[in-house]
């Protein structure tokens, strides 16, 4: 047995005891965190040494790592933490796993460089004061090679189980063969480039359409290149809920087609969905799934992972058995699973969790992102954020006396801005640095007071200071992948000026923040349905010019569907009203002529009301039901229900929404669907600046902006009629504007339009 483990993973895993315990925090931003260690780097004598490359083995365990410091003059290795607060309200199993890790690099670097003694400091850097607290240790290496053997001898039990699980998993997978005996038409060549990425190291965009079972088609490879060592684990990353449940569904497909196979399969779920007590706490003295979780962390860990599939109930039904919160023993499987299914964010997020173990561990990985369209918008608003001016007014009444002078300095600020402002909307060149520094004062000021009285500030305040966090996180990291914008809008809450300002960092490009994601990652396939024009998605996402591409043909013939154009009709806003007419009269004919079922997809809310209310008065005895603004779940799935119990009546929804894409209606389910519109964004201010970014980036911003976005909401819709090879519909695209050829040359190749 050979097993590699990081000297952070190895010190988690058998220095952590006693609470789960989030009061110590908010930690500082990852860019502040790297600033702290340059400062303290900085602040070094000549001949200081950072980011030593170290490593050392126990019996058949390598344990490796890169430690903050060393000053060979003094003799000192140093481990640098930065924090903010108070640093003597540090709960004491944070402190313990600080000293777990800089004993084991003392060590390492004791071996490394023949030292006979060490010095090893702790070095606290408080990120709001930039002072250091240094506690230090005497040890002669003899010292630190018994506590790094310790250390190793807790985990090797573990090391030596996993690298059989391991060894079983890889003779099982390069066994595995593919679970539906044949290919279908279009699977096979997705599925061998899909391979040849994780084989070469490069990313793959492949656009794939439904009904090739991309799936499967996507895992099944990179799981064969698991089992040939290639390999470490597999991410999949989706936008939405049904996603998730497909590819677990083709996991368990691979499963039922071996008689065994050792695959451990994590699903995780959002915190609001998995915490068991909402109105606690997560710390050992408000909830008592957090109390004493790491002492029960080893045997929840074991009882889980008895279990192949680690979905939501079986994590929860683990976690309960235990006594420990299932939400972040989820986050614990995370380091264990061979597959992780779970949205995007996990991976792509500022903070995400399994891009971070992907670095700590250096594993190899390989991402898929499905439905990858999706990704753009989710990233934008992921390196978003915004301060909204009334929520603002309501932490500052609530706030304690000793946050006053922080506030009013930010207040300041931001009347300063907003006084300055002639227009509604405004776009500035950059952050200023007044308000900057005014919001980064309230966030030390705020961390020092939860510090001293956890309890003292109220959730509307709270609430306002974590986005004051992401809003100074994104601030600092500003450059022409964003805008800094300022809305002005009327509060009539305010006890005075009635004019309040909401500031913005508005991501346009993502492609700066993503393109480390892919770097960390062996490779990365990005598949969808909908990856037209293909450089659209690779400029915005950050991906290499040189990025392969697969445009794989679809099982559909054109005959399955007829694509009929409406172009004596303009959905145009100055053309709604008088578009109304011949829209229904087109709907009820259609209706008439092949009654089923039928979806139709509207620009807006308002549109599809107009649209509805003329379609019942002129047409009443045909079967209506639509989509209402902010439906949950159970209304959404009631919505689909009708389609599936009745066979005649037409649903209607807005273009883009929840209905558009991830719908699998097949047969009779759904004959046809009328899209009367082409899905552009709405001319705004907002986007025509997105516009003007991307022009000056680019050079196509408007089709960047408006059409390439539209189009692809379109085709997402139009997908919803044919599912499978059996399928026949119709779709009738409503504007005269798809007579264009840059319209018609974004709809899938297959499609005969009329």
């Amino acid at each position: 047995m050979s097993y590699v483990v990081a000297v952070r993973a190895m010190c988690e895993f058998t220095a952590r005891r006693g609470d789960l315990d989030l009061r110590f925090t908010p930690a500082p931003t990852s860019l502040e965190g790297i600033a702290g260690h340059q400062m303290v780097a900085g602040r070094r004598a000549s001949g200081y040494e950072t980011e030593l490359a170290l490593s050392g083995t126990h019996r058949s365990l390598t344990v490796r790592g890169r430690a903050d410091g060393y000053d060979p003059i003094a003799n000192r290795l140093e481990e640098v933490k930065t924090y903010r607060g108070d640093l003597a309200r540090m709960p004491a199993n944070h402190r313990a796993l600080h000293w777990a890790q800089a004993l084991v690099y003392g060590h390492l670097l004791c071996r490394a460089r023949g030292l006979a003694e060490l010095t090893v400091a702790l070095v606290y850097f408080d990120i709001g004061s930039q002072k250091e607290t240094v506690l230090t240790q005497q040890h002669d290496a003899r010292e630190l090679e018994i506590f790094f053997v310790e250390q190793c001898e807790r985990f090797l039990d573990w090391a030596v189980q996993e690298d059989a699980h391991r060894a079983a998993r890889n003779a099982a997978l390069a066994a595995l063969s593919f679970p539906h005996g044949q290919f279908r038409r279009g699977q096979r060549e997705l599925a061998v480039a899909v391979y040849r990425a994780a084989r070469d190291g490069t990313p793959l965009m492949a656009q794939a359409p439904t009904g090739i079972g991309k799936t499967v088609a996507t895992i099944f490879p990179l799981l064969k290149a698991c089992g040939e060592d290639r390999l470490d684990r597999v991410f999949f990353l989706t936008a939405k809920t049904p996603g998730r449940a497909l590819a677990l569904d083709a996991i368990d497909t691979l499963h039922r087609s071996t008689t065994s196979l050792p695959l451990r399969t994590l699903e995780l779920v959002a915190r609001d969905k998995a915490c068991e007590h909402p109105d606690k706490a997560c710390n050992g003295e408000s909830c008592p799934l957090a109390r004493g979780f790491y002492d029960r962390l080893d045997a929840a860990r074991a009882s889980a992972l008895a279990t192949s599939r680690l979905d939501r109930a079986a994590v929860r039904e683990a976690a309960l058995a235990h006594e420990v919160c299932p939400y972040y023993l989820a986050q614990e499987l995370a380091r264990w699973a061979d597959v992780v299914v779970g949205d995007y964010n996990y991976y792509y997020d500022g903070s995400a969790m399994l891009y971070a173990l992907t670095q700590i561990n250096q594993w190899r990985v390989g991402v898929l992102v499905d439905e990858a369209h999706n990704l753009l918008e989710r990233a934008r608003r992921m390196y978003s954020a915004s301060l909204d001016q009334t929520a603002f007014r309501l932490a500052r009444k609530s706030a304690p006396a000793t946050l006053r002078k922080p506030l009013e300095r930010l207040q300041r600020e931001w009347n300063a801005l907003k006084r300055a402002q002639t227009a509604r909307y405004q776009v500035l060149t950059e952050v200023p640095g007044k308000l900057l520094s005014a919001a980064q004062n309230l966030i030390g000021a705020v961390t020092d007071q939860l510090a001293d009285a956890p309890l003292s500030i109220d959730e509307h305040a709270l609430r306002f200071f974590f986005d004051a966090m992401h809003f100074v996180a994104l601030a600092e990291q500003f450059g022409e992948h964003s805008l800094f914008d300022i809305t002005l809008s009327t509060d009539r809450y305010a006890p005075r000026d009635k004019t309040s300002a909401t500031l913005c960092v508005r991501n346009v490009i993502p492609a700066p923040f993503l393109a480390p994601r892919y770097a960390a990652a062996r490779t990365t396939v990005m598949f969808s349905g909908t990856f037209n024009p293909r450089h659209f998605y690779r400029d915005t996402l950050g991906l290499a010019d040189d990025t392969r591409w697969l445009d794989v043909d679809g099982p559909f013939r054109a005959e399955q569907l007829q694509v009929r154009v409406a172009a004596h009709v303009s959905t145009r806003w100055r053309d709604r009203e008088r578009s109304l007419a011949p829209i229904v009269e087109l709907i009820a004919r259609q209706y008439d002529t092949q009654p089923g079922n039928y979806l139709g997809f509207l620009s807006s809310f308002d549109y599809l009301q107009q649209v509805v209310a003329l379609l019942r008065e002129r047409h009443p005895d045909l079967p209506v039901w639509t989509q209402e603004p902010g439906m949950d779940e159970a209304a959404r799935d009631a919505f689909l229900a009708r389609f599936r119990t009745m066979r005649q009546g037409i649903g209607f929804a807005v273009l883009g929404g929840a209905f558009s894409e991830g719908v699998d209606l097949t047969g009779q389910q759904l004959i046809g669907a009328f899209i009367a519109t082409l899905g552009l964004p709405q001319v705004n201010d907002i986007n025509e600046q997105m516009r003007r970014t991307l022009d000056a980036r680019f050079g196509n911003g408007y089709d960047y902006t408006y059409l390439y976005p539209g189009l692809q909401k379109v085709v997402q819709a139009a997908g919803r009629v044919i599912r499978t090879e059996d399928d026949r519909g119709v779709v009738h695209l409503i504007d005269d504007r798809y007579r264009r050829s840059e319209v018609r040359r974004l709809l899938p190749r297959w499609w005969q339009v009329d």
